[in-house]
């Protein structure tokens, strides 16, 4: 790739024409107006008003580089090093699950239904980045919220989030499934978005997911598909208060099976709850 001028129109157009092959126009003018933002501070109207700015070769090389990531599908979060989320900037790094938009809804519903209890104590199980995690704690500031993870690496980054944010959070670095808690029926909520892909589906997963994005965040085998969700469920049975409640992102396809797995735990008015795409992507249930 060699960028025939500096001039900065130029370049939008030249790296535009690279990226539109595997990206469609939109997504090519919205990946770069994503990076000109991250690396040189400009947004669309500075870059639409000073057509005729000039790149130093320093500044060319860092275009050049990420748009080489780009077409070898890497997502644009790790390229930057953030994700939106909740309309918060959460960083991210490869080796943590970058933070989905239908997770956002789970997180609003539990938000709206919570917003005047209080005192409050979250559990968030599998917390990755610590988006639901910080997220909560950010619009319930009178919720205690807590976060687990196996992940050395998403336990230092969801500090590293909280710390941006200024929240305090709990941290345990911890495997899920062999999570054994002293605490009785003393949480209000336990969210959770555990790996809930069956291997068999890899072939439906886009390629920026596939080869970026962490299998132990992503997927389950096809023998056990649920074994997370009922670890959360099990976990839920033994700590939640009475009345507290279980919200747990899942299989679109497996919404009917988690649901009844949920109340063969021992829990009581469990919905299944869809994403704006229409799909069961979400499961709540009451503690009895």
């Amino acid at each position: 790739m060699k960028v025939p001028s500096n001039n900065l129109r130029v370049v939008r157009e030249y790296y535009q024409n690279l990226l539109e092959p595997l990206y469609g126009k939109q997504e090519s003018v919205q990946l770069l107006l994503i990076l000109f933002k991250h690396f040189f501070g400009y947004d669309r109207s500075q870059l639409a008003l000073q057509p005729d700015l000039k790149l130093s070769e320093s500044e060319l090389l860092k275009v050049h580089f990420a748009v080489k990531d780009l077409l070898r599908h890497k997502p644009i979060q790790y390229i930057t090093g953030e994700s939106e989320f909740m309309g918060y900037a959460f960083l991210v790094k490869p080796g943590v699950l970058i933070p989905r938009p239908e997770t956002e809804e789970m997180v609003d519903m539990i938000i709206k239904r919570f917003q005047n209890r209080s005192p409050l104590s979250i559990w968030d199980l599998g917390t990755g980045s610590g988006c639901i995690a910080v997220s909560l704690a950010l619009s319930l500031p009178q919720a205690k919220v807590k976060a687990f993870d196996l992940s050395e690496e998403a336990i230092s980054l969801t500090k590293l989030n909280a710390q941006r944010l200024n929240v305090d959070i709990s941290l345990q670095q911890t495997d899920i499934l062999e999570l054994r808690p002293t605490e009785r029926k003393k949480i209000d909520v336990i969210v959770s978005n555990p790996p809930y892909v069956r291997q068999s589906e890899r072939h439906h997963m886009q390629k920026n997911v596939l080869d970026f994005e962490p299998d132990m965040a992503l997927f389950v085998s096809d023998e056990d598909p649920l074994i997370f969700n009922q670890a959360v469920a099990n976990i839920g049975d033994k700590v939640l208060a009475k009345d507290g409640e279980l919200w747990l992102e899942i299989n679109e396809a497996l919404g009917k099976e988690t649901a009844a797995l949920i109340e063969n735990t021992g829990f009581k008015k469990v919905q299944i709850h869809q994403d704006f795409s229409g799909r069961d992507r979400f499961v709540s249930a009451v503690k009895n």
